[in-house]
């Protein structure tokens, strides 16, 4: 997945078509939580100017990574669709204050760090197995349970419905207030 900015410059005017399967076991060691990872399908075209060179991928694979309550591996299908643009001059770098642009180590382009980068964004911030979606009990232990945010707002509802013992007499003195 990498090439000079000479050998792209030889595909200027007819493009330059991608069709890769890349190892990024690497992952496994910046990112500690990732299992696995399967070989990754990189597919799409190079769109290649003067001054810029546009990638339009498809990336597809899979990776493994534990269940957030359960800790049982799960498979987390990746299919991303992405544009990266490499500029080949230095000064073009202002320009393109909005777009993410990459830059070019030397004059060898590498698309594998971007590939890497938007792997690693790919990952959730909870990872739940369909076993642990389809159980109707959390996790708990001694003074401690998880509970979804619907589970949280009844039992925040009854304690406020709960009167304080000592203000047991007060609430009465309320109730026949109200019937009166």
């Amino acid at each position: 997945m990498k090439w000079s900015i000479i050998q792209l410059q030889k595909f200027r005017d007819k493009g330059l078509s991608i069709d890769e399967t890349v190892n990024l076991d690497e992952l496994k060691e910046i990112d500690p939580q990732i299992i696995e990872v399967s070989p990754i399908r990189v597919s799409g075209k190079a769109d290649i100017g003067s001054k810029r060179v546009t990638f339009h991928l498809h990336i597809e694979g899979k990776m493994v990574l534990p269940c957030s309550r359960t800790l049982v591996e799960v498979d987390l299908p990746i299919d991303i669709n992405t544009i990266e643009t490499f500029l080949l001059e230095q000064t073009e770098y202002d320009q393109y204050e909005t777009e993410e642009v990459h830059h070019i180590q030397g004059d060898v382009i590498d698309l594998k760090p971007a590939i890497k980068e938007l792997l690693l964004l790919e990952i959730p911030m909870q990872v739940i197995s369909n076993e642990a979606r389809e159980q109707d009990e959390m996790p708990s232990g001694k003074n401690w349970e998880v509970m979804t945010e619907e589970q949280a707002y009844q039992v925040e509802e009854e304690e406020q419905k709960k009167v304080d013992p000592r203000l047991a007499d007060l609430a009465k003195l309320l109730d026949e207030n109200k019937k009166s």
